[in-house]
This record gives structure tokens, C-alpha cells and sequence, in this order.
């Protein structure tokens, strides 16, 4: 039973550690075409809470 437990717990690490890296990789992926292929001022703005609400409300027109 401790070893079905610590198997689990593996495979569970592995999940969120490639979730993890998926979203680092994401992340970078926005920054680097939203500061030079997009030609924005500060390309770390990207990941700003405020630019994802100006981005949502173009789409949703509120």
C-alpha cells in the first residue's frame, strides 16, 4: 500500500511538474512575441493582470 502511495505521488509530481514548465514555456512564448515580434514598449507588460483584462475586453466588447 506505501509503495502504490509513493508510485501515485511520483506521477502526480510529474504531472504538475510538466504543467509547470508547459506554463513557463507560455509565458517566455508571450514575451518574446509580444515584445519583438508585437514591437510593444515593455515586453514583460504582457504578463500583467491589467494588459490580459484590456486583451478579454476586446474580445468580449465589454
Amino acid at each position: 500500500m506505501k509503495d502504490e502511495l509513493r508510485y501515485v505521488g511520483k506521477q502526480v509530481g510529474i504531472v504538475f511538474l510538466v504543467l509547470f514548465l508547459g506554463l513557463l514555456v507560455f509565458a517566455v512564448g508571450l514575451v518574446i512575441g509580444y515584445g519583438i515580434i508585437g514591437g510593444g514598449d515593455n515586453p514583460w507588460s504582457i504578463l500583467s493582470p491589467d494588459k490580459w483584462q484590456s486583451i478579454i475586453s476586446k474580445f468580449t466588447g465589454k
